[in-house]
């Protein structure tokens, strides 16, 4: 018993999820009224082809009737209105198809803008990231470009298939069930000396029929739903490597990792490989029976029928009739297991997507506290913050520091001891992070952070240069001139090449490459973490020369975490991160 109800249970929960993922579209999307009119549209055209195969089963019978009484008149005039009747089906079926594609493209394009939205929102696939190694037993969901790219498809998709594919079964079973009721007559038979009729023999043994076939169905397919959720992740975890395998071309050729790549590509098709392996048994075995099943209720109804046929209680017709109604009810009864296979790739995406969407919820549960209010005073102040590590340990202090108008600060420690966690929480993406913070007016606007490995996107290299903002808000003369003061001449005539730049350059190209964008966009807080570390000792000067020039020309400030001794002449104060206490964070911030 509890078995059972713990089944109910969790059928109830996929329901709910299906139920919560699918109702945003129809209910609060911009879309909305359209997705209904499809809706609609799609489900009186399943009606109207439902009331086409009754149509088609009266034809059944009139039809061998005309046949086995050798009557050519009614023959050919039923061969002429099988004409129109085959026509208007074959219209509904194709504007059905037509029009439940439709609604699942916009449907699928909804979802992935609106998860792409959340997830781009607000640091969250950075969060995200960070989370997934750092959460133990409550990490995020793995592969989130897949959750959007292929689980909001299959999702679309199954659900609008499925849905209308019970639609019409439900609706199919209460058309026929009825004529099947009406021709199959009654079954007697004597027991015990008395005599007992079955009125609506042939319905009670098709419900019979479909009632073991899906019990069977579901013993024999259960184990789908979950090498299917496995599946898609070994999937995405073999796409992800390739691609990261592409992305660090260079770096693994220099280091001959050629091999190591190999075993780690193979393990993770291996797999692939061995799910998908279980994966086909397991459907094997779902074939086997469902093949067995369709073919034996081919000759079913003829056998359970015969008796009165041979009889002479009914004719060819009404036979054909009841062959044909039996399969239109025993086809309805038995959608469960024609459909196995689906509903269980089906869970397993809708259980995909949840934990995805779950997420979301989750991380904006953990997001610190945080407090900043525009200073009066244009400076920036730390009144506290504190960092901490992924797993929750102290790691940084900042009490009562301050960057004023006009200030260099060099921010120096030893390895591991936050320096590039103190950008990432000023910067407000780090997740472990409480600050009370008073910021100038134009922070947002006009603060940037260089990274000692920057991110250029694929494309021309004007496009490159303005990330984030779009090329065309810079003139040439403008992307040219930061080109050059950021001692990459041989870059000027090559604005309109596109490539793959993060590929391309060089380490120390991409890091000029990021300040001429600096130096293109002129901000006024400026947050260098050792972005000029592939760079040598002249150049790093002229750099760090022109940075400086650029701030103070916009009444800026400039921050550095660098660990060559030549940077730090280019400093005015500094910022040392020195042990903590032994009750309290690993590092905290002296300043000077």
């Amino acid at each position: 018993m509890t078995e059972k109800i713990s089944k109910w249970r969790a059928l109830r929960e996929f329901a709910g999820k299906a139920w919560r993922l699918s109702m945003p579209y129809y209910l609060h999307s911009e879309d909305k009224w359209k997705a209904r009119g499809l809706l609609l549209a799609i489900v009186l055209l399943n009606l109207g082809a439902v009331y086409m195969l009754v149509l088609l089963n009266e034809w059944n019978r009139v039809f061998y009737d005309a046949l086995q009484n050798k009557d050519a008149a009614v023959f050919w005039r039923e061969l002429g209105r099988f004409t129109y009747l085959a026509f208007s089906f074959i219209v509904i079926a194709v504007y059905r198809f037509y029009l439940t594609q439709l609604l699942q493209m916009r449907w699928r394009e909804w979802m992935t803008k609106h998860y792409m939205d959340r997830w781009l929102a607000n640091h969250r696939f950075y969060q995200m990231e960070l989370a997934r190694y750092s959460r133990e037993g409550n990490a995020p969901p793995d592969n989130p470009d897949q959750r959007i790219a292929e689980d909001m498809n299959l999702f679309t998709s199954y659900t609008v298939g499925l849905s209308m594919g019970l639609l019409n079964a439900v609706v199919t079973l209460l058309s026929f069930i009825g004529i099947l009721w009406t021709l199959s007559g009654s079954f007697g038979f004597t027991f015990q000396g008395r005599h007992v009729d079955i009125p609506g023999f042939m319905v009670w043994m098709a419900v019979l029929y479909c009632v073991v076939g899906s019990v069977l169905a579901h013993y024999i397919g259960r184990p789908q739903i979950a090498l299917n959720f496995k599946q898609q992740r070994f999937e995405a975890d073999f796409r992800h490597h390739l691609v990261r395998v592409r992305e660090y071309s260079e770096s693994i050729a220099l280091d001959k990792g050629e091999g190591v790549e190999r075993r780690q590509l193979g393990l993770r098709f291996a797999d692939v490989l061995g799910n998908y392996l279980r994966l086909i048994r397991t459907q094997k075995r779902l074939v086997w029976f469902t093949n067995g099943f369709g073919q034996a209720a081919t000759v079913f109804p003829f056998i359970v029928a015969a008796p009165r046929f041979f009889s002479g209680a009914i004719q060819l017709g009404e036979l054909m009739q009841i062959a044909s109604a039996f399969d239109r009810v025993q086809g309805a009864l038995s959608w469960f297991v024609d459909n196995y296979d689906q509903i269980a790739a089906w869970r397993a995406t809708t259980d995909r997507i949840t934990s995805f969407d779950e997420s979301f919820a989750a991380l904006q549960a953990g997001d610190p506290a945080t407090a900043s209010e525009t200073n009066a005073e244009d400076a920036i102040a730390l009144d506290a913050m504190d960092l901490a590590l992924p797993g929750g340990a102290a790691l940084l202090a900042v009490q009562g520091a301050r960057i004023a108008p006009g200030d260099s600060v060099l921010v120096q420690g030893p390895s591991g001891s936050g320096k590039s966690t103190l950008f990432r929480g000023l910067a407000g993406i780090w997740p472990w992070a409480k600050r009370r913070l008073r910021l100038p007016a134009d922070f947002d606007a006009r603060a940037m952070f260089l990274p000692q490995r920057p991110y250029f996107p694929n494309g021309r290299l004007r496009d490159a240069l303005a990330y984030p903002e779009p090329a065309a808000r810079y003139g040439d003369e403008e992307l040219q001139a930061a080109l050059r003061e950021a001692l990459l001449p041989d870059l000027v005539a090559r604005l309109d090449d596109p490539d793959a730049w993060g590929q391309k350059l060089s380490g120390g190209e991409q890091q000029r490459l990021a300040i001429a964008r600096a130096l293109l966009k002129k901000p006024r807080w400026l947050f260098v973490d050792e972005a000029t570390s592939a760079l040598d000792e002249a150049a790093e000067a002229t750099v760090y020369e022109r940075l400086q020039a650029l701030v103070r020309a916009q009444n800026g400030a400039l921050v550095s975490i660098a660990h060559r001794p030549g940077v730090a002449g280019w400093h005015a104060r500094r910022w040392v991160l020195e042990p903590g206490a032994a009750d309290g964070p690993r590092y905290r911030v002296a300043t000077g």
